[in-house]
């Protein structure tokens, strides 16, 4: 249970013990209200009530707070009965004041002051966004830390749900999954929900479940925070194009709604601190207010990329077999990403490099391995926007498989495709920025330029 609900049942307690000092002050008269005394013993009652079934739906029946809830309530009831007698009522009335008292204690025991945060990452290939904020939140003895995967659908080309996907049994085994299903956010109201998916229904070809858009999360929490699935290019402040180009990152719900931004930089922060400055002047929100909210505290996606080592990955044997010569030395290992913007712009033109590429190191598979990476929301996106380029990127796809000369990586387990590669070689994308501060050369490729 969180800390917010602790402190509200706390809250309640009080007002349990204000309305007895009521009470004390109304059953002492010698000629009292008795509509108005059994009116308040009945407000008492409901609000015991309430709060018994507030504990049982989280920690059961059996609990010391709940059982002195009964008990008061039990106590409620006899006072109605005696309440037209003054000395009975004034006994019932201390009787009562004892039993509020024992209420305040129980729920203190039994109830922690501990923090509840919940982490709802959406595919699991993006978890190392929070991965790192997860395990600190893990480590702190005062937290309970809820990593909650959530459902998503890919979307038709007229914005309705299509395919759903639920990816909980795609994270790492050290990380406890609980199932969005077992988790009652009306009930819990988590103290802090971290999300990284900031579109809500804004994007046009995939869309999480609607219940855990953020305009709907604000009303479950006391704290909502966003960091986002990516990492951008460093960018300079003081540049009239770089606003251009990040707006678009920054205008969506998941940012607008967030109580709390987590950006990469100082940088960045006041690229989006200028940004959304400008967008909500008009509804009256301040640079202080955008200010307070964001943050530049790193990206968590760069703290696991910098913290994975070559030598404690675990290489699938069917990697091996292409990354290993034959004296057992590796190869070196160029990592090759094709982006979905990339894809969408050049369609065709693409699709004859990407061969031209797989060609090339085809040829020199006995130097050089060959680990393709694409970017996880290309099938989403493609299959949505460019149906027949689907088709014939599938076609790619299956070929270079069966060929078996080189790496398909579709894993959630960036970091350690990023981990094995020497180098870097494909579409611009947040990679390029990851690779560049593990210090590994980026070459970005040329659609233009073929080797035919």
């Amino acid at each position: 249970m969180s800390r917010a609900v602790r402190q509200q049942l706390l809250s309640m307690t009080g007002s349990l013990e204000r309305a007895n000092r009521v009470l004390k002050d109304a059953v002492s008269r010698t000629v009292i209200n008795e509509e108005g005394v059994l009116q308040l013993l009945a407000d008492c009652q409901e609000t015991a009530i309430m709060m018994g079934n507030e504990i049982e739906e989280v920690y059961g029946e059996d609990t010391d707070s709940v059982a002195k809830l009964e008990e008061y309530c039990e106590s409620l009831y006899e006072m109605t009965l005696v309440v037209s007698n003054p000395i009975r009522r004034r006994e019932m009335q201390k009787v009562l004041v004892n039993h509020l008292k024992q209420i305040r204690k129980a729920i203190s025991a039994e109830i922690p002051d501990r923090l509840e945060v919940v982490f709802l990452p959406y595919k699991a290939s993006m978890w190392d966004s929070l991965e790192s904020v997860w395990m600190a939140a893990d480590a702190d003895e005062d937290c309970d830390a809820y990593v909650i995967p959530i459902p998503y659908y890919d979307k038709n080309s007229d914005g309705s749900f299509r395919e759903m996907h639920y990816e909980g049994e795609e994270y790492p085994d050290y990380v406890p999954v609980t199932h969005y299903k077992e988790y009652d956010f009306s009930k819990r109201h988590p103290d802090i929900i971290f999300i990284h998916n900031p579109y809500d229904d804004c994007n046009y070809v995939t869309s999480v479940d609607p219940f855990f858009y953020a305009k709907n999360l604000k009303s479950f929490t006391n704290k909502l925070v966003y960091i986002p699935y990516f990492v951008l290019a460093e960018p300079d402040p003081d540049d009239p194009n770089v606003q251009e180009n990040i707006e678009h990152f920054c205008i969506v719900p998941g940012v607008l709604h967030a109580d709390q931004i987590i950006v990469q930089s100082e940088n960045m922060r006041k690229v989006y601190v200028d940004i959304l400055t400008r967008y909500t002047a008009e509804s009256g929100f301040t640079r202080k207010y955008w200010e307070d909210r964001i943050q530049g505290l790193g990206s968590p996606k760069m703290d696991k990329v910098l913290s994975t080592r070559k030598e404690n990955v675990d290489v699938p044997g069917e990697w091996r077999r292409i990354i290993e010569n034959e004296n057992g030395e590796w190869k070196k290992i160029i990592l090759y990403n094709n982006s979905v913007s990339a894809l969408l712009q050049h369609e065709d033109k693409m699709l004859v490099k990407m061969q031209d590429v797989f060609r090339i190191f085809k040829e020199n598979k006995d130097e050089v391995a060959l680990l393709w990476r694409p970017h996880p929301l290309i099938k989403a996106t493609i299959e949505s926007m460019r149906p027949e380029l689907w088709e014939r990127y599938q076609e790619i796809v299956k070929k270079y498989k069966e060929e078996g000369w080189g790496i398909y990586d579709d894993t959630a387990e960036l970091d350690r495709a990023i981990a094995l590669s020497d180098a870097y070689y494909g579409d611009y994308s947040s990679l390029v920025q990851l690779c560049q501060e593990t210090g590994k050369p980026v070459m970005i490729q040329d659609v233009e330029i073929l080797d035919i």
